[in-house]
Parts: structure tokens; sequence; C-alpha cells
């Protein structure tokens, strides 16, 4: 085995040093995050009654708890960063060792740059140590950063070390998984999309469990429910993070012996041969093709989602009932029952027209990744135009990410109809189409990014990453509304019932063609490849 890891120190080192900083903003996210609700909880929230006023405002939207799990304390500020943070936290952390694994991983071996290694005295197992050491390494500086900084600004040492110990497990947990998908993928792409999808998959059952109360093994057969059940302030449970250490050492002996068995350069999942000859005859059959693969999985996990949230819906009525802050709040006539529901429908509408915008924007960056890897240049040789080709990805990107809402969305009138909530098929359809308006707005960012500035590739992602924050999270510190409208989704008006107002899709809708009508021009105008 010793001559199999030769040249890993020396490559974790040049490692550390040229992509380290690509693992810094993962730090940076998960410590602000836990250290702004530590910093900001007392400002917001000074007196009991104004914590009493937060508790009922969580209880009253129960789709917060698919994003955040339980809400066990918000009377105290490390009750309350803990909820707001520990599944959050955690998710982020893992994203971070799993995009560090398999760039170093897979990533390598599609550049080229892991053929040149393996050319000098280096073991075999010398690549995938290295990016293991990374994930392990980075994870342990989110949670030392995320599990310190906090405790300057006045959170206690107990609750806030374990929340930064339950993101370092994560991220350990995560780095195993994307390990053994490194081997199974057949490129960088593949491997990430299968690792990423294991953690949202996790994720979005681990949310539904908690939020609908469903029995405790559902809880603990999910890695992600041990992180939650460490119980941060109200349990400070360390012994569940010892089952998530167990299982990435698991994991890691999988991921060495696949390493040990596969070929370089391929995958255990092999990809399918193209034809003999080309058979592409337009420019909106070839990104079909080129996004095939994404597609069907994606479809594949709206479905899923439309079941999750549609079965979650439908115990609404339950789960608001058994609230004591909700019937406080419907006693002194603030809301109505109605009003509840169609908010909660909203929300529950806001949190898949976000995710249905990721597919948009990867959809968007793969024609960077076609640029950047000489195939868009010969296509632009011949007859095609530059907007004719842009403008078949991006009419791709906005129809996918329209078609996976309504996916979802009728799945879940399906069965809100079926139940006794009061709404019906139609009105849950409306009120998704009125989302559509701002998922196209988030795509369209994309759109301006890979036209017009393509070395900010990076940006693509802000409107999902605001729209998140500011729909998720806005509301819990109560930030004025100009703030709050910022992301597109705080303009869609509730349509189940009275005369909703549509002005905020207008303007939204202004803000989408602006953004479009720049991406194309930056696109018709800058250098390829640059």
């Amino acid at each position: 085995m010793s001559l199999a890891l030769t040249g890993t120190a020396p490559l974790l080192r040049t490692t550390v040093r040229f992509d380290g900083r690509l693992y810094a903003p993962w730090i940076v996210l998960v410590t602000a995050l836990t250290s702004t609700s530590v910093l900001v909880y007392p400002w917001v929230f000074p007196t009991e009654a104004d914590r009493a006023g937060l508790a009922a405002a969580i209880g009253s939207n129960p789709a917060l708890g698919l994003v955040f799990g339980p809400a066990r304390d918000l009377s105290t500020v490390d009750g309350f960063n803990a909820w707001r943070t520990l599944a959050l936290g955690g998710f982020l952390a893992a994203l971070g060792a799993i995009f560090a694994v398999t760039r170093a991983t897979r990533g390598q071996e599609d550049s080229g740059q892991a053929e040149l290694l393996a050319s000098g005295v280096l073991g075999r197992e010398s690549r995938l140590m290295t990016a293991v050491a990374v994930g392990l390494v980075g994870s342990l500086a989110v949670g030392l950063a995320a599990g310190l900084v906090p405790i300057l600004f006045g959170g206690s040492a107990a609750a806030t070390v374990l929340l930064g110990a339950t993101f370092t497990a994560t991220g350990w947990l995560f780095t195993a998984v994307a390990a053994v998908t490194a081997q199974l993928g057949s490129d960088a792409r593949t491997a990430n999309s299968m690792a990423v999808g294991t953690l949202g998959a996790l994720f979005i059952l681990r949310g539904f469990a908690y939020s609908i109360e469903a029995p405790a093994w559902t809880i603990w057969i999910n890695p992600l429910g041990w992180m939650t059940e460490t119980q941060p302030s109200t349990g400070d449970y360390w012994w569940p993070l010892l089952m998530a250490v167990g299982l990435a050492a698991i994991l890691l002996g999988v991921a060495f012996s696949l390493q040990a068995r596969r070929d370089f350069g391929l995958g255990a999942v092999a990809p399918r041969p193209g034809p003999s000859r080309g058979s592409v005859r337009s420019t909106w059959r070839l990104a079909l093709r080129v996004n095939g693969g994404p597609l069907i999985a994606w479809a594949v996990a709206f479905v899923t989602l439309g079941l999750v949230y549609g079965r979650f819906a439908t115990s609404a009525d339950d789960i608001l009932a058994d609230n004591p802050a909700v019937t406080s709040i419907l006693a002194a006539g603030a809301t109505t029952p109605d009003a509840l529901r169609g908010e909660l429908l909203v929300t529950i509408l806001s949190l898949i027209g976000i995710v249905a915008a990721v597919p948009g924007v990867q959809t968007m960056l793969k024609v960077r990744f076609e640029e950047m890897s000489d195939r868009v240049e010969p296509l632009l040789a011949t007859a095609v135009a530059r907007p004719r080709y842009y403008a078949s990805n991006v009419a791709l990107a906005l129809l996918e990410s329209t078609v996976y809402l309504l996916i979802a969305s009728t799945i879940m009138g399906l069965l809100i109809a079926d139940s006794d909530l009061g709404l019906t098929f139609d009105q849950v359809l409306v009120q998704a189409i009125a989302v559509i308006p701002a998922v196209w707005t988030i795509t369209a960012i994309s759109v301006t990014v890979v036209g017009a500035r393509p070395q900010a590739r990076l940006a693509a992602w802000v409107g999902v990453l605001a729209s998140f924050v500011l729909t998720l999270l806005g509301p819990s510190f109560g930030l004025d509304d100009w703030v709050l409208a910022i992301s597109p989704f705080w303009h869609v008006p509730v349509t189940t019932f009275g005369s909703p107002d549509l002005s905020g899709l207008v303007w939204i809708s202004l803000f989408t063609v602006g953004f479009l009508v720049l991406g194309f021009a930056g696109f018709r105008h800058r250098d390829l490849a640059r």
C-alpha cells in the first residue's frame, strides 16, 4: 500500500496551494450563516413577545420545516441558530466536499491533468487519497470556523461547537460519497450529479419526515437525520456523529476498492457510444442531445418532489391544527385558515420553483463548457448563426424549468384535490403558473452571465442563491419589504382566493426580458472561449 500512495504528500501540498482557495467560499458561507444568526437574533427579537411572534410565524408555515427541520427552541440564541443553520449549513458543507473531491479525481482525468501526473512517480491511489484528504481537511476547517467564530458574538460554547462538529461530520460523510461516485461516473459531471443527487434526496426526505412527524425509524435510516438528532442547545448529543464517521470510513473503503478495479479515465457506469454518423440537423436537437441525460434525471427528481411535497401539503391542516402558535394567530383574527393554506402553497411552489431553476442554469453553463471544449467554434464556422445557436439553449433552459415545475405541481394538485385541504387541482395549477415568471427571471440571469461575462460563471448562481436566502431566511430576520423584493418569488401573488395583484409579475417579466437581451447581445459580440 505504501507504493500505491507514493507522491501523496507533495500532490496534496500542490492541490491545496492551487485549489484550496476554491474551498474558501464554502467556509465563509457556513460561518457567515451561523455568525449572523447569533449576532442578529438579539437585535431583531429583543423581547419575549418578539420571540413568541417568531415562533408563531414559523409554526404557521410548516413548509419551512422541509428545509430547516424541527424548530425545537426559538426562544434562545442557540436554539434559533440550531434551527436556522443545522440542516442548511450541513448541506453547504457537503456540497463543498463533493465538488472538491470530484474536481481532484474525475475532473483531473477529464482535463488530462491526471494523465500528466500519472506519468511521474505517483502511486495509483495517491490522487484519490489526495482528494479525500482535501475533503476531510476542508470539512474540518468549515466545522472549526463555524463552531468557534459565533462564540465571539455570544453563542454558547457547548451548542456552537457541537453545531460546527455536525458540519464537519456531514462534510466527511459526503467526501466519502463523492469518492465512491467518482469511481462510478463516466466523467466529472456525472460523478457530481450522482453525489449531489444523493445529498438532495436525503435532504428532502429528512425534512419531509420531520414535517409530517413520521415514525422515528424514518429519521434514523437517513444519515442526515443523525445530524439533526444531535439537537444542539436542547440536547447536545455527540454520539450520532460517531455513526456518520463510521459510515464515511466504510464508504471510503468501497471507493478505494473500486479505484483499484476500474480503468483509468473510465467509470463503472460507462457512457453510451454515439452514432457512427451524426444525425443531428438542428441546433435545437443538438441542445437536447447534449443535455439528454440530465433532462431525464431531473424529470425523475421532480416527479419525486411532487409526490413528497404533495403528501406534505395534504397533511398541512393536521400540522397546523396541532400547532399552538397557529391557534393563537387564528384566535386573534390575524388571518384565516384559507389564507394560511394559500401562503403555504405559495411557499411550497416557490421552493419547487427555486429548484426548477437549477437545471436551467446548468443548461446555460453547459454552453460555456462546450465552448471551452472547442466544440462550439467549428459549429459556428458553418451556416449556423450565433443567435440561433444561443437561442436553442436559452429556449431549452426556460422550457425545462417550466416543465419541471408543472410536473411537480401537477402531481401535487392531484394529491391535494383528492384530500380535504379545500383546494382544487385548478387552483394549484394556476398558482404554479404564477410562479413561472420568477423561475424565468433566475434562469435569465444565467443567460446574461454566460452570454456577456462567462469568466464570472459562478455569478450565474446568484439568482438561485439570492432567491433561496431571501425567500426562506429573510422573513425570519424581519427584513424590510424592499430587501425581500430582490427575490423574484416575493412578487408571486396568492391566486387561491380573492383577486390577485399581478403587477409584481409584470415587473419581474420586464427584468427577465432585459437579462435575455443583454445575454444575446453579449454572446453575439464577444470572442469565443474567452
